[in-house]
């Protein structure tokens, strides 16, 4: 599989529900929060080589390479393996950055499965994981591609299947640093905990989203124009917001809705990752061809 030139999707995450429900003497939030894949995201062209460097395209403005969390991540794989090979990797980025669907985290956890599939090193999904949790919070939830019930301080997964709904996902023109909400003195901090099952069955909510929308008028005029056409709310600590619906022509009218000014896309949520659906696929063609 070396010097095989292969696509590999990263896709985007929604926080179907974000509830905080403590926090450590060390600062940390506990939270209860449920991950659900979507059908959308961004792509990343992989060329495995020999040549035992990372190279990267196209660069992007303010990132120094190894401040990219891809570079990081095939670094970190390298380290982790003693893996001698290198690749060029080139991204096709759609995701806005700072939206809080999981862009950054995915294309690291892309970079991993990816790699350890091309370059043979054949780490588990635990060791996988361990990588990605170094890199960011998230990235274990995309290396282990299933939609994910998370708990502690996020690092405590257990597989879940909430409906694969319809989602039309909406980005404000604004930046929001998690920090900034999580610090916030009026933040929500004492949701009682409770079994998956009885939040499965619940209306969803997110205790970030008060605060945002108090501080982002944006947030708050896109949600409120959203609430008219379905139940809608932040996803993680945003920036993005979204809406659900049963169909896809459902989601698409809602959509058509919007002004030409606003950035918004349709997607479907999957509780198995894209990623490892083009996983699936490679290993059988390479199955087969040996």
């Amino acid at each position: 599989m070396i010097s095989e030139t292969t696509n590999w999707p990263s896709p985007a995450k929604l926080n179907l529900f974000l509830y905080i429900t403590g926090r450590r003497d060390n600062g940390y939030h506990e939270l209860q929060t449920l991950f659900q894949f979507l059908d959308h995201g961004d792509d990343l062209t992989i060329t495995a080589n020999t040549s035992g460097e990372i190279t990267l395209s196209p660069e992007i403005p303010g990132v120094p390479l190894k401040d990219n969390l891809i570079w990081k991540a095939a670094t970190a794989l390298q380290e982790k393996s003693q893996c001698k090979y290198g690749a060029h990797i080139d991204l096709n980025k759609i995701l806005p950055m700072g939206g809080g669907i999981g862009g950054g985290s995915s294309n690291a956890a892309t970079t991993l499965v990816a790699l350890n599939h091309l370059w043979e090193t054949d780490l588990n999904e635990e060791e996988l994981a361990e990588i990605g949790l170094a890199l960011g919070a998230d990235v274990p939830v995309f290396t282990r591609g299933f939609s994910a019930f998370a708990e502690g301080v996020g690092e405590e997964l257990t597989q879940a299947e909430p409906e694969e709904k319809w989602y039309l996902v909406v980005r404000p023109d604004v930046s929001i640093a998690t920090v900034d909400i999580f610090t916030h003195p009026e933040l929500t901090r004492n949701t009682p905990k409770r079994p998956l099952a009885t939040l499965l069955e619940g209306d969803y909510g997110n205790d970030c989203e008060k605060i945002v929308r108090m501080l982002y008028q944006e947030v708050d005029k896109q949600l409120s124009w959203l609430l008219q056409y379905a139940p809608s709310r932040l996803t993680g600590t945003g920036s993005c917001v979204f809406a659900e619906f049963s169909s896809k022509s459902n989601a698409e009218s809602t959509l058509a809705e919007l002004p030409d000014t606003v950035s918004a896309f349709v997607a479907q949520g999957k509780n198995i990752s894209p990623l490892y659906e083009r996983l699936a696929k490679y290993r059988l063609a390479h199955t087969q061809s040996i």
